[in-house]
This record gives structure tokens, sequence and C-alpha cells, in this order.
């Protein structure tokens, strides 16, 4: 028995490809942020205290419902929407605890203007090994105050940045789902359209030599 065909010959399926979320930047670097933040909890954060957990799963959070939300794409858009906007809260919870890491052990946030910035984003890092990796290299180089940063600053500092450019991604990720709900509806819409369009009655031919 052959295969039935993936869309009706409308062009509009009633469930739409979906599931996607590897092809996702905004996952890739959820995923990246994951892995640095598991690495950097082994080494820095004592591993019975409750912020070592609270860390490690809001990182698995951000990557996980980005998971969640692209696999309910094809029939609930609106929780695709919800699971996102969950995902980009997490790495905001994540975000205030490198934060709380560095200023309750007297270590500097880099400001927007900090050149490590830039040269982080620019070093397009795929994993957490290149991030250790390009941390090693920065502590290495003299410090423009004379002052050497510790690693676990460093690797702090740089899982923020990360973590910048993630949030950055479902932002727009988010506007992006947003504005296709407004416009083409959810699972219910589409269900109704295609629905019509099967109901609707076909048009008689034209007769021949009619005007």
């Amino acid at each position: 028995m052959g295969r039935p065909p993936k869309e009706p010959a409308d062009g509009e399926s009633l469930i739409p490809p979906h599931g996607g979320y590897r092809n996702l930047k905004s996952f890739q670097m959820a995923e990246l942020c994951f892995d640095v933040t598991v690495r950097f909890c082994e080494r820095y954060v004592d591993r019975r205290s409750r912020t070592h957990d609270q860390m490690v799963q809001a990182a698995r959070s951000g990557t996980q419902n980005i998971v969640e939300g692209s696999a309910a794409s094809g029939t609930s858009k609106r929780t695709e929407l919800k699971l996102t906007d969950v995902a980009r809260f997490s790495l905001e919870e994540l975000r205030r605890d490198y934060r709380d890491y560095l200023r309750q052990r007297g270590f500097k946030e880099w400001s927007y203007a900090d050149p490590r910035r830039q040269l982080l984003i620019d070093a397009r890092c795929a994993s957490a090994e290149d991030v250790a990796e390009w941390v090693r290299t920065v502590r290495a180089r003299p410090g423009r105050t004379g002052r050497k940063a510790r690693y676990e600053e460093i690797a702090a500092n740089a899982a923020l940045v990360l973590i910048a450019v993630a949030s950055s991604l479902l932002d727009r990720q988010l506007a992006s789902l947003a504005k296709r709900f407004l416009e083409d509806g959810g699972f219910t819409e589409r269900m109704y359209r295609l629905r019509s369009q099967r109901q609707r009655p076909e048009q008689p031919p034209p007769k021949a030599g009619g005007r």
C-alpha cells in the first residue's frame, strides 16, 4: 500500500512539519549554556549546595522546554509559544544565579563595552570544551590593570555572554511565533479551514462554447 501524500492538494497539511528543534539556533545556544553550566558547577559550585542543583536544572529547563515546544508545535502553536517562553524565563533565572555567584565572591561582571564579550561571540564556540579553551586563553593574557582574573570569574562571565546570546535568539523566536499565531491561528483554525475546503462543493466545469 502506498503512503498517503504528506500534504493535501491545496498545499496545507493538518499537522505541519514539526520537531526540528536541533536546527534552531536558540536550541543550539541553550544547549551550549547547559553544557557550560554543568561543567562550571562541577568545578566551582559545591555539589551538596542547593545552588548547584538550581543552576543545572535552570540550564536544563532552557533546552528541554525548547524541545517540548518544538514537539508540540504540530498540534498546538499556543503550547509551543508557552514552552518557548518558559525556556526564556529559565535562562533568565540562570543569568541571575551567575550574577549572584560573581557578586557574592567579589568578582566583577563584564560591562557591555568589555571587548572580551565580542571576542567570545566571534569565537563561535561549539562545545563546552571550546569555551573552556577560550577561558584558558583569556586567563593567560595579562590583565589591563595588571590583575589576572581567576578562572571561575572568567568562566562565569563567559557563561553570562552565552546566556545573553541564547536569550536574544529566544526573544526573536517568541516574536516570530506570536506573529505567526496571530496571522495563521493554531491547530483548531487550521482544522476548520481544511474541513471547510473539503466540504465545499466543487464548481461544475464551464459548458463548451459558453461565454
